[in-house]
């Protein structure tokens, strides 16, 4: 099939290109600003082709570090809209988790759940886990189905599908009850492929170095928790 877009089907070398000349030519004000100029009609052009408002399925996974973070950062988002969001941690609740502090403030709009019990090395008894686990989901399918929800955030569902605590297929089905217009963030490394395909937006953190790991520093108070 002809495409009468060609310059579409390349955007993205052609904005790296762009931007690798950029920065390693020596470039006239008018050299500069065509290139500037044509890097506008890209995204221009790409936002004007863009699909209308949908709502997402996100996961953020990987070894590194700032997993919940990012998604409490969207959390805030959808707040400051005046959105109501819900979320459900899987794994924490054997402590009171300073976040829940800060977001108390929009008791309104939040209903924040904190459902586990810990690490599993911490609890270690399995089948506490499992229902703990279970009972999470279930709460959370009440936010999935909820249409006054803007956004769920599952905090470390991937954990528990890790440790076979839920099953992918279970989270899956619960994922397709959603509303058109709902965001549903599943954060924790180690998500499984079949979720990865599912998602519309997939972030991997990479460790690159750890203060526990590579000097001993013990987690610390509004960094780790």
């Amino acid at each position: 099939m002809i495409n009468d877009k060609p310059n579409e089907l390349n955007s993205d070398p052609e904005i790296s290109r762009l931007i690798d000349e950029v920065i390693s030519s020596s470039l006239n004000d008018e050299q500069y600003r065509k290139k500037m100029q044509r890097r506008k009609e890209i995204q221009d052009q790409r936002i004007a082709d863009a699909k209308p408002d949908k709502g997402l399925i996100i996961v953020n996974t990987g070894n590194g570090k700032g997993k919940t973070t990012a998604a409490l950062g969207m959390v805030m988002r959808s707040l400051g809209h005046g959105h109501k969001v819900a979320i459900v941690q899987f794994i924490k609740g054997a402590w009171e988790p300073s976040e829940k502090g800060v977001l108390s403030h929009w008791s309104d709009q939040l209903e924040f759940h904190a459902m586990g019990e810990g690490f599993t090395w911490e609890t270690q008894d399995r089948d506490r886990d499992l229902d703990k686990a279970n009972a999470a989901w279930n709460k959370s399918l009440e936010f999935i189905r909820n249409p006054d929800f803007q956004l769920v955030l599952l905090d470390e569902i991937n954990i528990a599908l890790k440790l076979g605590y839920l099953q992918v297929e279970q989270v899956l089905a619960g994922l397709r009850q959603k509303q058109a217009y709902k965001h549903i963030i599943l954060t924790g490394r180690s998500a499984p492929q079949a979720l990865i395909e599912k998602a519309d937006l997939v972030t991997e953190m990479t460790l690159v170095k750890h203060p526990l790991k590579d000097q001993g520093i013990k987690a610390q108070a509004g960094i780790e928790y």
